[in-house]
């Protein structure tokens, strides 16, 4: 898929939580096409300690609008600096990178979508396209607590949405794994993102049950072409590939997790 760098205009950017804000963007050409899985390398002005883009999962593509959603979480210098762009700031991005998630073989499956913290944000565009195709994905979602659970108004407008949270002030209480839903309902696909334990944990829940797994992986990633190897992830088979270049999604049989 051919990559472009964009000069894109800020359209909005509202403040979420105290640690995420969803940066709105728009370019004078109507945008690329872009799959649901894929993220855009964020070049970040004005930050002295900030010398590499910063890559951020497509949150949303609003066609109507012509507008680029990105779901930041505040985490150093260079998401901070993010959070600050007012309305007609310029931004340099580079899109889309990276593949996406694999399309479901009919609209009749049933489709679990799993997020963790901002791991649900490439989960919102993705139940989109899928509700576009016919499909009905639910969606699981994991927090701390109910301040951190994210665009869940924009969630239950796909499909149906069940919530865990840490410390049980909203849905039940406990983790993702622990809900009571994935007892009470067969799933043909799950798909998920979020931190690294989380993602394990239901890659093990789906290979216990033969459900095909997809993981949206978020190694550290300096340049998002596959020229700077720090994103380097070790596959099943024995051999190491660039998440930026041949994921960041992957069936979770060809990891290593599992073994």
């Amino acid at each position: 898929m051919k990559k472009y760098m964009l000069n894109m205009k800020v359209t909005g950017n509202d403040r979420l939580h105290a640690n995420y804000c969803l940066l709105r963007l728009t370019a004078d050409q109507i945008l690329p096409e872009m799959q649901p899985g894929q993220f855009v390398q964020v070049h970040v002005e004005n930050s002295p300690t900030t010398f590499l883009r910063r890559p951020i999962s497509i949150n949303y593509v609003d066609r109507e609008k012509n507008e680029l959603w990105l779901l930041v979480q505040l985490v150093g210098d260079g998401t901070r600096k993010m959070a600050t762009y007012k309305v007609g700031d310029i931004v340099n991005v580079l899109l889309p990178l990276g593949n996406g998630f694999t399309k479901p073989e009919t609209a009749a499956q049933n489709l679990l979508l799993i997020g963790g913290g901002v791991g649900t944000a490439p989960l919102l565009y993705w139940g989109a396209v899928l509700k576009e195709m016919g499909c009905s994905p639910a969606f699981l979602l994991g927090a701390r607590s109910k301040e951190d659970v994210l665009q869940r108004d924009l969630f239950e407008q796909l499909g149906d949405v069940y919530i865990t949270t840490e410390d049980g002030s909203l849905g039940e209480k406990g983790y993702v794994t622990n809900h009571s839903i994935l007892e009470q309902m067969h799933f043909d696909r799950i798909y998920t993102c979020g931190p690294k334990p989380m993602m394990v944990a239901v890659a093990k829940y789906a290979k216990n049950l033969s459900i095909p797994c997809e993981v949206s992986l978020e190694n550290t990633m300096a340049c998002g072409i596959g020229a700077c190897l720090c994103c380097v992830e070790k596959m099943n088979d024995g051999h190491h590939v660039c998440v930026c270049t041949e994921g960041p999604v992957f069936n979770s049989e060809k990891l290593t997790w599992l073994n």
